[in-house]
Parts: C-alpha cells; structure tokens; sequence
C-alpha cells in the first residue's frame, strides 16, 4: 500500500520506517527540510535504538523516502497518517492542537481521491470528530477523505519493537467511514504475530491512550508515594515494592521508586486529561491525577533535599556531580526530565553542576547551557562532594564504586533510581541514600 506519515519526530520517524519494513510504499512528511534532509540520508532526528539503521535500509531499498510537500503527499498516498506533536499549552494544563490543525489544513485542499487519513497522535476526547468535519468541510473529495484514529503506544527505546510487535491495536472508526477498519486492517495485515484487535469508535479510540498513560503514571506516583511514608517510618520501599509486585492484581512493572516520570507523554498527557475534563464537566473523576502529578514533583524535591543533607545542609558552593539528563535511559529525550530539572534546582540553590549523560548532552546543553557538562561518569564526579544518580543508564549502575571514590571529594551518592547496588557501595566507603530506604 502506499502510506503518508505526516510528522516525522519520534512517533512518525518510527512509523513511516516499520510500515516501510512490512512492505508498504511510504513517504514521510514534514515542513523541516532540515529534518527531512537528514531523514534521507538515513539520520534519525533523535536517538532511538536501531532507527538509523532500519531508515538507511528502507531508504537504500527504495521503500521510504521523504519530503516537504503535502500536494505530493495527497496524489501519493492512500492512507495518510498524522503523527504530529500534541505539547502542553505554554499558559495552561491543556494540549495545544495547532500541529495537528495545521496538518490536516495543508493536506486537506490537495486530497481529489478517495483515502483515509488515521489520527496516531494523542489527542483530547472529541478532537477526532471535530476534525473529521474539518477534513470533509476542506478536501475537494470531501467525504471520500475519511478519518479514523489509532492511537500509539511506544515506549522509547523500545519503539521499533512496539511498532512491529505491538501488545494490541486499536481502531477507532466513526460511523461515516465504516470501511476504513478493512483499510486498516490491510496496512497491519503484515505484522507477525498478528496482535490483539479493538475496534471502537473515536472517542474511545482517543481514550484509551490517556487513560493508559493516566494509569501507569498513578502507579508510578503509587509506590513513590509509598517511598515517603516509608522516609516517615524506616521502611523499605524496595521491599515493598518487590513484596507487592508477586501479588497477580498489582505486578511489578512500573512499580520502581525514584525520582519519577517524565518525558514527552505522561506528564502532558495527565495534564491534558485533567483539563479535558474540567470542559466536559467530569473534573472530579480525574482530580487524583492533580496528585499524582504532584507526588511526581515532590520527588524531584526529595533527591535535590537529599544532596543537601550529604553536603552538610546547603549546596551553595558545592561541587556536585549528576548522572543522567534523559528522562529515561536508552534515549536522549530530555523532555519534563526529572534528572534534569533535579540538575537545574541544584544549580540554583548554588550548587556547581557537572552532568553527564550517555546520549542526552547536546539536548541538555540547548535547554540548560548554564549547567557544567562532563566528558564521562568519572569526569562528571571528579572533585564532587556528592554524586547523584538520576538516570538509571547501565553504565552507571555497572560502575566500579572504588574508582568513583578515587576522584571524588567526598564518598556521597544519592540513588535517585535506587538502581546501584547498596551493599557494594557502602562497602567501598560511600554514604549511601535512596530515596525510600532506610
């Protein structure tokens, strides 16, 4: 089949080179020239395990290419998906929409033959509707442009895998286009295993993924909330977390203490919800995620506390040393990352900063060029009087805590991911703290 991506960031770079993969026709489609540029050299704007690789190979193999244009878009494809951002609004919780508007804006006035534009970014309840009157209302084939939505569900650093062997799909079909779930089902046809299949209509189509991501990061806040009782109390959080996670209605999956979520979605994506609620009038049925956002921001608070108190109750002249500026490790996304707003609210209490991160510098430099940056983890920790781990990269985790302790000038960590091994630590003489444990 031939597909458009519309959107090539995270989402529609990793889209447009998996469908190109199974065998479909693709032409990614942005407004960046720069972006577009790289993409067809086979450069991924962005780091993510394998995506360079499988876009040099769908490029060299004449599957995927890359463009500007959305008049060529609109006479080459047949199924037309739009992976464009959804950020947070700059004055308010809500998600600002104009990425998405505009896109359907500029393909619409091209589409003069049947097709199916499906919705992937993640939207408020009801955005689907709207824009499918608007695509109808714009396109010189006016019905015969149907929408649908399928929402995605990438974790990165495990976009490629989520995309080719997804835990489930979901199509979303409005009654005006009941034949776009055949044409979906064409495009995944080729998936192997053949996933699990939900077909819905739009708004809930639009729900699940909120609702997923709503989830996830109430459970994340769960145990870190659990981690501040557990300060109170001298409890273990570790323990608790391993002794909840064999019980079969809970499981262990993101139920790890530390410093909390971040990145490009949760976050967003919670706040979005909430103001989505307040206009439909639900807000009292989503206003526990006003705390689980909160319980997220106080642990930021609680490592930057923590640091402090190693260094005697001031950071103010301090040397301090910060591992990790990706909101997760096997990426260099440093979008609402914990690590580094921990690394920023140190530096403003006075603290000399010097991070580092695998993947992540350059990006952390463009957003936060007041902090130092390091050459490595022992370059980062050199003459530190405290070493924070903030991203749970396996180089840090792996690292030898006698030679850490050989260049610093102090034997003080704080385990923002309780992800080092305490024992092995305190055994080479470093005073040791994670956040929830004893």
């Amino acid at each position: 089949m031939r597909l458009t991506v519309i959107g090539t960031g995270y989402l529609g770079a990793t889209h447009a080179a998996c469908m190109a993969a199974i065998g479909h026709d693709v032409l990614g489609v942005d407004v960046d020239e720069d972006r577009i540029a790289a993409l067809t050299n086979g450069q991924a704007p962005f780091y993510e395990p394998g995506l360079s690789e499988l876009l040099r190979e769908q490029t060299e193999a004449g599957r995927l290419r890359f463009t500007t244009s959305y008049e060529e878009a609109a006479a080459f494809g047949e199924v037309h998906f739009v992976c464009v951002g959804t950020p947070q609004h700059k004055d308010s919780g809500a998600a600002d929409l104009g990425y998405i508007d505009a896109a359907i804006d500029s393909l619409a006035p091209h589409l003069t033959h049947p097709c199916l534009v499906v919705g992937k970014s993640t939207v408020p309840v009801g955005t689907a509707s709207r824009l499918a009157e608007r695509l109808a209302g714009a396109a010189p084939v006016g019905s015969r442009a149907a929408l649908a939505w399928n929402p995605e569900f990438l974790r990165e650093g495990f976009a490629l895998d989520d995309t080719l062997r997804p835990d489930r799909l979901v199509f979303g079909i409005g009654p005006e286009a009941p034949e776009a779930e055949a044409v979906l089902r064409a495009v995944y046809a080729p998936l192997d295993p053949e996933p699990p299949l939900v077909v819905t209509d739009l708004a809930t189509a639009e729900l699940v993924k909120v609702s997923a991501n709503s989830f996830l990061a109430t459970k994340i806040s769960f145990i870190n909330a659990m981690a501040e009782v557990c300060e109170a109390t001298g409890a273990d959080v570790l323990q608790l977390s391993r002794a909840l996670s064999y019980d079969t209605r809970i499981g262990g999956r993101f139920l790890g203490p530390g410093i909390g979520f971040g990145g490009g979605c949760l976050p967003k994506d919670i706040r979005a919800f909430q103001a989505r609620g307040e206009e439909l009038g639900v807000d009292r049925a989503l206003r526990f995620l006003r705390e689980v956002d909160a319980i997220n921001l106080r642990r930021r608070e609680r490592a930057v506390e923590l640091a402090a108190e190693l260094c005697g109750g001031s950071l103010t002249g301090r040397r301090v040393a910060v591992w990790g500026a990706a909101f997760k490790p096997d990426s260099d996304d440093i979008r609402d990352s914990p690590a580094l707003a921990v690394a920023a609210r140190m530096h403003a209490l006075g603290a000399d900063v010097s991070v580092f991160d695998p993947k992540a510098m350059d990006n952390a430099r463009k957003v936060q060029p007041e902090l130092g940056y390091a050459t490595g983890a022992l370059a980062a920790a050199e003459g530190a009087e405290v070493v924070l781990l903030l991203t749970e990269w396996s180089e840090f985790s792996e690292i030898d805590p006698t030679a850490v302790a050989a260049v610093v000038a102090q034997r003080a960590v704080v385990d923002g991911r309780n992800a080092l091994d305490r024992a092995r630590w305190q055994g080479a003489g470093w005073t040791y703290r994670g956040l929830g444990r004893p």
